[in-house]
């Protein structure tokens, strides 16, 4: 019989959006994590933005193409994902018949949200002789509506792939669009969304911190707006990133992404320092307030109790599975 508390709390997740429960105070969390793992057969995919508690417990820690092939390839009964609503969408669409928990469903997409589905069919059917290539970080409505899905790491790659008389729709972020059409040379229809993150860097405050760190490298993500991608010495994915601060003779960078990465940077390179490009608002650094909705407590029960769970419908699923299968096929023949 169920302990009437977790009944009670489970009744409350679709409005609280995660297990509301208390947990004893002197149970180690990390231990109990790594032991449902191997109990339930469950694997635990963590975005790059997530806490750095939650990234040393994962079995897999990445950006969004890198988590979208993981949970392809995965052979656990149970997927855990600790990021945001659209990348636990994803998972499930490309695995139907396995669970997938999300610790708290409000952890939701600044970026996502700012293309709703309806808006964006009317948007498309203005432009009927367009394809759709839309960024990972939207909604199963959205991808269903698309014909490829790219992230930062393979979409310039993926538009290159594109015949060049084939007119495109890019969404449902403008920046990383423009980005694109100014790396690729591709005249794209692009829609108005962005990310609140990378959207509120302060290019007055980089270039203060530039003049202070002089040989500080600044490397930033391409959903930032354009003139703070015009001052970077190295513009790339989350991964990408990551892989310049390690490969790079710099030992200092200013780095505009969200602040989860600089945990595995400084893990990377220890005897480098990492500064957080700040943004137009009286915080020193930029979170995601949704990445950071999940926490070790969260993520534990929800392993615990195998709640919240992310479903769909079966149609809506295989319409949005057939554009991430393209990305996928076109990212494995460019060995991205």
């Amino acid at each position: 019989m169920e302990d009437i508390h977790v009944a009670n709390a489970k009744k409350n997740v679709p409005t609280k959006g995660f297990l509301d429960l208390d947990i004893d105070p002197t149970l180690d969390l990390f231990s109990e994590i790594e032991r449902l793992k191997k109990e339930k057969n469950m694997v635990l995919l963590a975005h790059y933005y997530q806490e750095p508690d939650i990234q040393d417990v994962a079995d897999y820690i990445g950006d969004s193409l890198g988590l979208a092939q993981q949970a392809e390839k995965t052979s656990a009964d149970i997927i855990v994902f600790a990021g945001v609503h659209f990348m636990a969408e994803t998972a499930k669409i490309l695995n139907p018949a396995k669970k997938v928990l999300l610790p708290d469903l409000n952890a939701g997409c600044s970026l996502a949200d700012s293309a709703p589905a309806g808006p964006f069919k009317k948007f498309k059917e203005q432009h009927p002789d367009h394809i759709v290539i839309s960024y990972v970080n939207c909604s199963a409505e959205i991808k269903a509506l698309s014909d490829i899905i790219v992230t930062s790491s393979n979409a310039e790659k993926i538009v290159e792939s594109v015949p060049k008389d084939q007119k495109i729709i890019f969404a449902p972020d403008k920046n990383l669009g423009a980005y694109l059409v100014k790396k690729t040379g591709r005249d794209m229809v692009l829609w108005n969304g962005a990310c609140m993150v990378h959207e509120i860097f302060s290019l007055e405050k980089i270039t203060k911190l530039k003049t202070r760190h002089p040989n500080a490298k600044f490397i930033a993500h391409p959903e930032c707006e354009e003139a703070v991608l015009r001052i970077a010495d190295y513009i790339g994915s989350t991964t990408g990133l990551l892989k310049y601060s390690q490969q790079s003779e710099a030992t200092e960078f200013i780095v505009a992404t969200e602040t989860g990465i600089l945990h595995q940077m400084q893990k990377a390179s220890p005897n480098k320092t990492f500064i957080p490009a700040p943004p137009n608002n009286s915080c020193a650094c930029n979170d995601c307030p949704h990445m950071k909705l999940n926490t070790l407590e969260k993520l534990y029960l929800c392993m615990e109790y195998e709640t919240p769970e992310i479903t769909m419908e079966e149609e809506l699923r295989k319409a949005a599975k057939k554009p991430i299968d393209r990305m996928l096929e076109i990212s494995a023949k460019y060995g991205l």
